[in-house]
């Protein structure tokens, strides 16, 4: 069945792309917080563990809001560690940091989560996709709070 959303084709192809981008990084930072939840030390451990565990339930959620976004522009998610791998900024952690590196890390995750999001916003605003404007809006508005409380924690 046609689309008919008031977004043409292409429009709503570059929008899911982009958002495609954010929630490979979405889910990648995602990923990233629950490793650190699970394995951080030191210190500061009960108040790192349950503010990562807060967090990263954020996040999951998020990439739920971010996929179905995706389809109710027709377009398929992607949905794999290889394709979240090619289009993520974000990057894995393969090692167990001490405490402090973890939220350095985080903070540049979530910094770059930010940067993704806002690539996406002029072409939203210029094709009208409200929606999508909002979503983004929303996400970076949740980027920079969590980024400042985990700088802040340092």
């Amino acid at each position: 069945m046609n689309i008919n959303i008031g977004l043409a084709e292409t429009e709503r192809q570059q929008i899911a792309e982009g958002l495609s981008k954010l929630l490979a990084d979405t889910y990648t930072l995602s990923l990233k917080t629950q490793n650190f939840h699970w394995n951080v030390t030191g210190p500061n451990f009960k108040s790192l563990h349950v503010m990562f565990d807060e967090q990263y339930q954020e996040l999951a959620a998020a990439v739920d809001t971010l996929a179905e976004r995706i389809r109710a522009l027709g377009v398929f998610t992607p949905a794999s560690f290889t394709q979240f791998a090619k289009l993520a900024k974000v990057k894995e952690s393969n090692d167990v940091p001490s405490w402090d590196k973890m939220l350095t890390q985080l903070v540049e995750g979530h910094e770059t989560v930010i940067h993704t999001a806002r690539d996406l916003v002029s072409l939203v605003q210029k094709v009208g996709d409200e929606v999508t404007l909002n979503l983004l809006a929303e996400r970076m508005d949740i980027h920079e709070k969590t980024a400042w409380m985990l700088r802040s924690s340092l």
